[in-house]
């Protein structure tokens, strides 16, 4: 088949964890939930992922 699937599920599960990061980041979360939360989507990437995607840092920084 060429491509192996497990490399196609890695390569997305990298997609989803870098964008909880950057969605994180960009929250208007306070520092220290955004280091816990960055380190949980870390550690575990799919659980991360998936607790952050239901329970995670909504909202954004208003920008003046």
């Amino acid at each position: 088949m060429g491509i192996e699937v497990a490399g196609i599920g890695g390569f997305i599960l990298l997609i989803l964890t870098i964008w909880a990061l950057v969605s994180i980041i960009s929250s208007g979360a306070s520092t220290g939930k955004k280091v816990l939360w960055c380190l949980f989507v870390l550690i575990l990437p799919l659980i991360g992922f998936i607790v952050w995607l239901i329970a995670g840092p909504r909202g954004r920084v208003a920008t003046a």
